[in-house]
């Protein structure tokens, strides 16, 4: 793979970690050096868990992790989805935490937490999700708000993943910001850069 990293490309060692969650990581790491643009399908639930949220609802907790929490592991935008990576075992316990998480009591008419939080779909053990390639390189045309990029790129072999109780925080944090915030985004919304230094 190239020498030459964008602050948004993964990094070989970053490679190294994706293709680990695959049966035959030295082919999908061939496969980038032959093809750096090339997005891949890996499995979750060894490696990684994937949490995608709907787009201005991943940034919102995407901003929430970095601004009032410990940071994030890697994040990648595809298709229209936030694709938030974290610890194995999170797929399966997220959703539960989130629906025992409430604000108010088990009576229908009384509003909880988590009513503002979109429907999070999480993959784990047995599902897979496709990556963005590792480099960005120059994009094909796609509609604003589609590309597919990674955000937060992994950057070493054993990145720090979020379990799914920082998730859910910053889930609960970004439905309770949601009624403050416009339903226009600023023209510079993909601009933000998060310091990865600051990851716990």
């Amino acid at each position: 793979m190239s020498s030459a990293w964008n602050a948004s490309d993964v990094t070989p060692d970053g490679a190294a970690w994706l293709a680990s969650a695959g049966t035959y990581p030295r082919s999908t790491l061939a496969l980038w050096e032959e093809r750096p643009d090339a997005p891949v399908v890996l499995p979750c639930g060894s490696v990684f868990d994937v949490v995608s949220a709907p787009a201005m609802f991943g940034r919102r907790m995407l901003d929430r992790l970095w601004d009032d929490g410990p940071g994030s592991g890697p994040v990648a935008q595809f298709r229209g989805r936030m694709l938030l990576f974290a610890a194995p075992g999170t797929a399966q316990r997220l959703p539960a935490l989130l629906e025992w998480e409430e604000w108010g009591g088990r009576d229908s008419r009384e509003a909880t937490r988590t009513d503002a939080v979109p429907p999070l779909l999480c993959h784990g053990t047995g599902d897979a999700v496709t990556v963005p390639a590792p480099s960005e390189g120059t994009p094909p045309a796609t509609p604003a708000g589609s590309a597919s990029r990674w955000l937060v790129a992994p950057d070493t072999r054993q990145p720090w993943l979020p379990g799914p109780e920082v998730l859910l925080w910053a889930a609960v944090r970004a439905a309770r910001s949601a009624v403050r915030i416009s339903i226009f985004p600023p023209a510079d919304q993909d601009a933000k850069v998060y310091d990865v230094s600051r990851r716990r």
